[in-house]
């Protein structure tokens, strides 16, 4: 059995951090009707969760173009929870917009209730965090707070300082992901996802090596602790993804 977090969320009918890690496609769509074009193909598939990549939208910076697609979005996926992305370009976000347009983007999202979960950076001014923190606590969303490395794996340390900066600051979800150079790199990020799991953390976990080298963390991670997965269901929002068919026939022998 694999080792599952001691305080599990609940996101309409999925646990994250339960007895089996979750499968999350992402959307990555330039334009509403294509956002919901990729969201009825997704359904298809079955997944988890999805995740909107807002910063890949052309209209990001227009707060009532998003949220007329997102009201749009979540009458389009009914059950399936829906994580809301509008990564920061200093860690590989689509596009570049201010924080103010940014933080008015995202509370003016989750005040909707058309979203479950919504995923911030923690290299966010400690402000821009609360503000979220505390807007997503009124609507009762829950929040991924993430770091990102796409040039190197930090050392393992570095990455169990971000995961417990996360859960001390008031996530819901601490997440890392990070770009190996070999297979050690890889060994270091699974190695603190286990620590971080089985001594530092009580929320979920999601840990994720990118890259060809990192494809096995996709796959085995969650025995490790991280409990989301991330795979392709049209456009990949990160490297190293694969399709949701190879992962989860992948994940059926580990996860029976």
């Amino acid at each position: 059995m694999r080792l599952q977090s001691e305080h599990a969320v609940r996101v309409k009918d999925k646990i994250i951090g339960g007895a089996t890690p979750l499968v999350c496609l992402p959307l990555v769509a330039g334009d509403r009707q294509e956002l919901l074009d990729q969201a009825r193909d997704l359904i298809k598939l079955s997944p988890d969760l999805l995740e909107w990549r807002v910063d890949g939208f052309n209209d990001a910076k227009n707060s009532d173009a998003v949220i007329k697609a997102l009201t749009d979005l979540n009458h389009k996926i009914g059950s399936i929870p829906l994580i809301f992305t509008c990564r920061i370009d200093k860690e590989e976000g689509m596009q570049k917009i201010s924080p103010e347009t940014r933080l008015d983007l995202i509370t003016a999202s989750m005040e909707t209730g058309c979203l479950d979960i919504v995923d911030i950076e923690l290299c966010n001014d400690i402000g821009f965090i609360q503000t979220v923190i505390d807007c997503a606590r009124q609507n009762s969303v829950k929040v991924i707070l993430s770091f990102h490395d796409f040039r190197k794996t930090p050392g393992e340390n570095v990455i169990l300082e971000q995961l417990v900066r996360a859960q001390d600051l008031g996530a819901d979800i601490a997440k890392v992901a990070a770009m190996p150079k070999n297979y050690n790199d890889v060994l270091v990020l699974m190695s603190a996802t286990l620590k971080a799991r089985t001594g530092m953390l009580k929320i979920p976990i999601v840990t994720i090596a990118m890259g060809e080298q990192g494809v096995v963390t996709r796959i085995a991670g969650g025995i490790f602790g991280s409990d989301i997965t991330f795979a392709i269901g049209k456009n990949s929002s990160a490297p190293g993804q694969i399709s949701i068919r190879q992962l989860r026939q992948a994940m059926s022998v580990l996860y029976p």
